[in-house]
This record gives structure tokens, sequence and C-alpha cells, in this order.
């Protein structure tokens, strides 16, 4: 479900990055992901607690304890109106004190970039109050809510595209407030299926427990360290760029994480339908079902984003060449060292999950915080020595590697998980699955003539190409019987 709902929003994000870019123009669009950029510095508030929320709420269910569930999200409301305050008075002081003073813009355009930085921070504060509702549909694994509700908010973007190209006004201004909209109709959807639906919603009683409170800030606190530092990945680089090279650097920048992020959704929706289970088996201490899901999961989560990648990979540059009309220059290149890094990050998603199981965080975030720090102050250090803008997502690759390995370390001493058997069961068929798909598909590549027909059967063909690999050395035969019965139950079903 998650994965199929990601298509259509993938399909409907390409046309709408493509026009708005279009309508934009690249020096706009490269302003406002920056001043987006500044807004999302913030988003640790919000993705702390939503890493928290999402690991108590699971917690709870796979005790099945529903006065447990009832005290945790009356707690939560509280804490995340605290939250939004708190990102409201730091974002119109400190933030907006940045943008005044800091931000590299076109004289001519700072009125706008004030206008727009309100409706940023609007819509951001919309997003934390939206979380704790979000949590606890993905953590009762009602996915098909979550599908759904995001396809909505796909086509209301989509609307957003036409809407630009018929209403005559600052495009840039009507840009930030349209999205706000959006982010408000997606809120209050989120928020009415939840007390509808979930008998811990409906505020029937509310609870306020101290040591749950504490429980939660101890828990939040350190994980507050790893996503001040996950920010500092994407978007301070960003912020970096755009003070030393031109807007065009920065918006070239912009599509590559526009390109990488979308793929790599694929394998976050994944992880997320996969969050709840393994945290469940964990309490429910199942470690057997867990490491299964674990071991699984990671390959699966790969595989869902090399289908994608690889074909995107091979074929880039007629892609960008159709999806935007002007291709601003080192956008290809920037593209295809972010895939990359993405590539490398999504093999150990099920591990960052497996790793919050325990609740003990300290020695997890202190210790990947610290090397994801580390590729800002690189990059800054490697762009002061003369070298070119793409040179910081060769510092991001680099930090991603050693991340994995400390990674997995930890999560072996956490949760008692095998190094052993997840470099066997996990780590060599990924590689045997990059190596030998990408060896054919490349002779397949030089085995045709160029042109948009010839790229279709390239992409077509990658796909089918990494599929097939995936099967036969990706599987085993337990999860090959699986598949193969799944399928012909669907067929069964059609005939």
């Amino acid at each position: 479900m998650l994965y199929f709902r990601q298509i259509l929003i993938l399909l409907v994000s390409l046309y709408t990055v493509r026009v708005v870019l279009d309508v934009l123009g690249v020096e706009d669009y490269g302003i406002y992901n920056v001043v987006a950029g500044i807004v999302t510095l913030f988003s640790f508030l919000n993705g702390t607690m939503a890493s928290a929320t999402q690991r108590f709420f699971s917690f709870a269910l796979g005790k099945n304890d529903t006065e447990q569930l009832r005290k945790i999200f009356s707690v939560n409301i509280v804490i995340y109106i605290g939250i939004a305050i708190i990102a409201i008075i730091l974002l119109e002081t400190i933030g907006l004190w940045f943008v005044n003073e800091k931000l590299e813009v076109p004289p001519d355009r700072f009125g706008a970039v004030r206008f727009i930085y309100h409706f940023a921070v609007f819509t951001f504060t919309a997003s934390i109050l939206t979380s704790p509702f979000m949590a606890i549909i993905i953590a009762h694994e009602d996915m098909q809510i979550y599908a759904y509700v995001s396809i909505i908010e796909a086509i209301l973007k989509l609307g957003i595209v036409f809407l630009l190209m018929c209403i005559d006004t600052d495009k840039l201004e009507l840009y930030g407030v349209l999205l706000f909209i959006v982010s408000l109709i997606n809120a209050l959807i989120y928020i009415s299926i939840a007390l509808r639906k979930y008998e811990e919603c409906q505020f029937k009683k509310f609870y306020w427990d101290k040591c749950l409170i504490q429980e939660i800030i101890g828990f939040t606190g350190w994980t507050l360290f790893g996503q001040i530092t996950t920010v500092f990945r994407n978007q301070a680089v960003t912020i970096l760029v755009n003070q030393i090279f031109n807007p065009v650097i920065v918006a070239s920048r912009a599509i590559s994480l526009s390109v990488s992020g979308h793929i790599g959704v694929f394998s976050n929706n994944f992880n997320i339908s996969l969050y709840p289970p393994i945290i469940k088996s964990y309490s429910s201490n199942n470690k057997e079902e867990m490491f299964s899901l674990i071991f699984n999961g990671s390959k699966l989560t790969f595989f869902l984003m090399w289908i994608i990648a690889l074909p995107l990979l091979s074929e880039l540059e007629m892609i960008l060449s159709i999806w935007l009309k002007d291709v601003p220059p080192d956008a290809v290149l920037f593209t295809r060292l972010s895939i990359i890094e993405s590539l490398i990050l999504s093999l150990s998603l099920p591990l960052t999950t497996a790793a919050r199981a325990p609740g003990k965080m300290k020695t997890y975030e202190l210790t990947l915080g610290i090397i994801q720090l580390s590729i800002f102050f690189v990059s800054w250090i490697v762009i002061k020595m003369g070298y070119p803008a793409y040179s910081v997502f060769v510092v991001a690759i680099a930090a991603n590697f050693v991340m994995f390995f400390v990674r997995l370390g930890i999560v072996s001493n956490l949760i008692a998980l095998s190094k052993r058997l997840f470099i066997m069961k996990v780590v060599v068929p990924v590689i045997s699955i990059v190596f030998l798909s990408t060896i054919l598909t490349h002779l397949l590549q030089k085995s045709l003539s160029e042109g948009i027909m010839y790229s279709i059967i390239v992409i077509i063909s990658s796909a089918i190409i990494c599929t097939i690999t995936m099967y036969y050395i990706g599987l085993d035969n337990n999860w090959r019987k699986k598949i193969r019965n799944y399928a012909g139950m669907k067929v069964r079903r059609i005939f």
C-alpha cells in the first residue's frame, strides 16, 4: 500500500517541482529552499518527539496496555503544544534575525523572503501539532489511512501548481501561503481520524503522570541531540553552500536533495511499517521475530530504493532534461551523489529503529551525532580550501559509510544482534545485487544506441534485472516460497 502510494506521489511531486521551478524561476526556487531550510533547522523539536512518541505508543501496544496508551497520549499532547510554542518563539526571534541580517538574497526580494518565512513557520507549527495523531495511526499499523491521507496531500500540492499559473501575483509569496493551507488541511484530516477511530485519543479522561513524563524526556534528551545533528546533514550545509556559492548552485543542490528524498521515501515508508512490529516484538521479548524483521527488513528497505535508483542513475541526464525545462549546472552530478548517500543510509534504517527499542539512547545518539556534526564542519573546511560544491556530497558519503558500521556495532551491544549474521545475511547479498545488476545494466546500455526509446528500454530492463537479482540472491528459500504463494493467490483471485 505504501509503496504504490509513493509511486503516485513521486509522479505528482516530480511534475510539481518541474512546474514550480519554471514558474518561480531558478533564483526564487533556490531562495525558497534556503528560507524553508532555516525553519527546518528547528525540525529537531518535532522529529525528536515523533521518534519518542512512536517508540512509547508501539511499546505499550506490544504489551497490550490500554491504560498506558491513554497516559502516553495525554502526556504527549501537552508536550507537543509546548514544543509548538517554543518553536514559534525561536523561529520568530533567532530565525527571523538570521533572515534579516545574514541571508544572502537579492535586495529586491527581501520583502518576499520575510513574507514566506512567516508562512513557513506557520506550516512547520501545523506539522508539529499533527505529529502525535499521525504517530498513533502508524503505531496501530493502519498504514492504509496514512497512505490515503498522503495521496490527498499530494493532490492538493498538485493543485498548488495550477493556482500558481493562474493567479497573477508574486509567485514566491503565493507559493508559501498555499503550502501552509495544504499543511493545515492535512493536520485537520489526521486529527479528526485519530479522534474518531482510537479510544485513547478521545479525551474521556486527562492523565498526568510525572514518572512517564520523566521517562519520555529522558528518552527524548539524547534523541534530541541526534535530530539536531541530522538537520546539520542537509539544511546547515545548504545554508553553507548559499553563503559561498550563487543561488543557481543552491538550486542544483535543492533539486538533487528533492530527487534523492523522493526516492528515499520508498525505503523510508517501508521502514515506517517496520517500526511498530520491531518495537512490539522487543517489548514482548520475541527476539527471534525481531531479528528476522531486522535482517529481512534491511534487505527489502534497500531493495525498494535500489529498484528505483538504478534506472534513474543509468539515465539521469535524459530524465532531468525531460523533467526540467532548464537543468541547472551541476544538477546531474549533485543528484547522483545524493542518491548514493541515501542508498547507504537506507540499508541501516531498520537498525536505527531497533536501537530505539531498549530506550537507552545515550551511546547511540552521542556517537552518531558527533559523526554527523563532522559532516558540516568538514564540508566547511573543504569548501574554504577551494574545493568545488560537489565536495560536500563526497564528505557526506564517506561519513555514511563510517556511521553504518558504527551503528551496527552499537545496536549489536544493545539488543544482542549478531554482527556476523547481519553482514552475511544483509550486507553480502546487497553488495552482490548492486554489483551484478549494475554490470548487466551497464552492458545493456552500451549495446544500445542513444535516444529516448533506447533509454526507456534501459530503464525498464534495469528494473527487471533488479527484481530478478533480488529474488534469487537477496531472498532465502522461505521468502521466495512466500512470494510464490502470494502471487499465486492473487492470480487465482483474478482468474
